[in-house]
């Protein structure tokens, strides 16, 4: 299951760091796409079967600067951090002791943050729709791929007082991945260096970039 939120995780990172088309689409979006720089928050992920059984749960702190530099820090048990400088991308799964190298664009080329990361109008490539307020204080927009050649099929991101608070991301097998932001931070200065990775000696290292 750790590749699976693994996979999971480079994905939404890129979705954080890479929406700046949404303005339209209500003040939230407008301001957490196009205001904020940079952002940082614990969270709590986990995926949800059809039936919305747990199948597995993480936790940690993600960090993110954009255009493009973000980083997740999971904790024990399934630790393991996932890198970008918005360049390339590092996965290291630390129990593994391996590393694995990708360019940002391959790492999610074939995915909406694919579309977002090449800078795509994500107007033409989602049917985007304000949801407006339900589970209690939660604002919702909801995004759905207008090709079916991606990675989800239906995007839910849920903010409290414009700030981002929910995001929840349904893929092909009806299977939902649901992280949860708390102490979210915007617009602090994070410095460059939060985002550069050197493998710890020992471990293995695939570079994926070399090929």
């Amino acid at each position: 299951m750790t590749k699976f939120f693994i996979k999971n995780s480079v994905l939404l990172a890129a979705y954080l760091t890479c929406f700046n088309t949404l303005a339209g689409v209500g003040g939230n979006l407008n301001h957490f796409f196009s205001e904020v720089q940079t952002y940082s928050a614990r969270f709590q992920q986990v995926v949800l079967d059809e039936g919305f059984n747990p199948i597995e749960e993480s936790s940690g702190r993600v960090t993110i600067k954009r255009p493009g530099r973000f980083r997740w820090d999971y904790e024990p048990p399934n630790e393991h951090r996932i890198i970008s400088d918005g360049d390339k991308v590092w996965v290291y799964d630390v129990e593994l002791e391996q590393v694995t190298v990708r360019s940002l664009e391959e790492a999610v080329g074939g995915t909406p943050a694919g579309l977002l990361a090449g800078g795509a109008d994500i107007e033409e490539e989602f049917a985007v729709a304000d949801l407006g307020q339900a589970n209690g204080p939660l604002y919702w927009v909801r995004m759905v791929p207008k090709s079916k050649d991606v990675g989800f099929e239906d995007i839910r991101i849920g903010f409290e007082e414009g700030r981002l608070r929910v995001m929840e991301l349904i893929d092909g097998l009806g299977q939902t991945t649901r992280i949860t932001m708390a102490d979210g931070v915007e617009n602090r200065p994070i410095p460059d260096s939060q985002f550069q990775f050197a493998p710890p000696e020992g471990v293995d290292v695939i570079d994926e970039t070399m090929q």
